[in-house]
């Protein structure tokens, strides 16, 4: 099969998209790029592989929608592939539920389906969706695919994802779900080209960013993960505080007057490193300042991932590797190596010049594997389609 596939990673403010010419079973990156501003002063750029860039501006407060700017951006894709055909798009949607555990073609049911979870991600639901009500006004003909952000998980044993309350609320879907599961699944087969025996045996990948979790994988499957009913909880994050004892809550509501609105802004919006440092939420600054706040926040960030990476160990029964991924698990080798001097116990040991020079087996020959690799989201995303369309 020929043709091209288009990813979209639709947020509250930007869209984010990859462009891959498809020929058999390969997938080659043909352009990405994003459309910044939505709902201010839209601003979209995109970069061809092997061609020039492209960028256009909008006027601020020309109230363009998501179906304008879905056609400004499919005039420029019809523009790019020239004699290639777009064939499909998938999106990434944050929630599947307990139930949807498999990329799959997106029709009216299917919409009303992954619109009825919204209550489960009210910051990122909607947002996923609203390409995939437009693309349907503007081109019903064109194959549409979801894959879910949650799927990676839903194979854990019962016992991972049930809270502590009444049975009512775990079947009215209070339970933990996971997150990053494209990322963890783009990492899980790429361990298999990698390194095959660690692959099959036990793994914690670090998915480090501004949003940030861990995955214990045996096998290739996920076993538990940090984040759990949304995606605040586990890790410190850049903005998002991570695990939190839940009597905070009642306490800023009871005694501080704090609001949902008030509440969700900071728990969202104003914590993390961000709230620590009263600094930044960008690693970068953080470890460029001298600031002793932004210490402390880094130390935290290393602190939480420390101790969350020996949780993770508990429920496989052991740990054989470690890789990290994301913005700083990729990039923040003084990250990568504070955390792993806390892990010296666990048998894992750093290389320097590896872990300054990233990508790659970044440990000691000696010591247990540790890996910095680059996640690919829209490649997952692209190769799931491929493989629903030509089915």
């Amino acid at each position: 099969m020929s043709g091209a596939i288009l990813t979209l990673n639709a947020g509250s403010s930007s869209l984010k998209f990859s462009l891959f010419t498809l020929a058999g079973e390969t997938l080659n990156l043909s352009a990405h790029g994003q459309v910044e501003g939505l709902g201010t002063a839209p601003h979209m750029t995109a970069q061809a592989a092997d061609g020039p860039a492209f960028e256009h501006r909008w006027e601020a407060g020309a109230g363009l929608s998501h179906e304008d700017l879905l056609g400004a951006l499919l005039d420029w894709v019809e523009h790019h592939l020239g004699p290639s055909r777009l064939i499909a798009v998938g999106h990434r949607i944050v929630h599947g539920g307990a139930e949807l555990r498999q990329p799959a073609r997106i029709d009216a049911g299917l919409l009303a389906r992954l619109e009825a979870l919204v209550p489960l991600a009210p910051l990122h639901q909607p947002h996923n969706l609203a390409p995939v009500r437009a693309l349907m006004n503007t081109h019903p003909d064109l194959a549409q695919v979801a894959c879910f952000d949650t799927a990676f998980h839903q194979g854990h044993a019962p016992v991972v994802d049930r809270f502590g309350l009444p049975r009512e609320w775990e079947a009215a879907g209070v339970r933990r779900y996971g997150f990053h599961g494209l990322s963890y699944e783009y990492v899980a087969g790429r361990m298999g080209e990698l390194d095959p025996g660690l692959a099959t045996g036990r793994l914690i990948v670090a998915h480090l960013g501004a949003g940030a979790s861990l995955c214990a994988i045996a096998g290739g499957r996920s076993v538990d993960t940090t984040m759990g009913f949304s995606a605040l909880d586990g890790l410190v994050m850049g903005t998002r505080c991570g695990a939190l004892d839940p009597g905070v809550l009642l306490h800023l509501q009871q005694q501080h007057g704090l609001g949902p609105a008030e509440i969700e802004d900071l728990l969202y919006r104003r914590s993390g490193l961000l709230g620590v440092s009263g600094i930044s939420g960008d690693m970068r600054a953080l470890l460029d300042s001298d600031d002793p706040r932004a210490r402390e926040a880094v130390e935290l960030f290393v602190f939480r991932v420390v101790r969350e990476i020996g949780a993770l160990a508990a429920s496989m029964g052991g740990l054989d590797g470690l890789v990290f991924t994301g913005g700083i698990g990729e990039h923040a080798a003084p990250v990568r190596a504070a955390v792993c001097a806390r892990l010296a116990w666990l048998g894992f040991a750093l290389d320097p010049e590896r872990n300054a020079a990233g990508g790659g087996r970044i440990s000691v020959e000696a010591a247990k594997p540790v890996w910095a690799i680059a996640t690919d989201e829209e490649r997952m995303i692209a190769a799931h389609v491929r493989d629903l369309i030509q089915a």
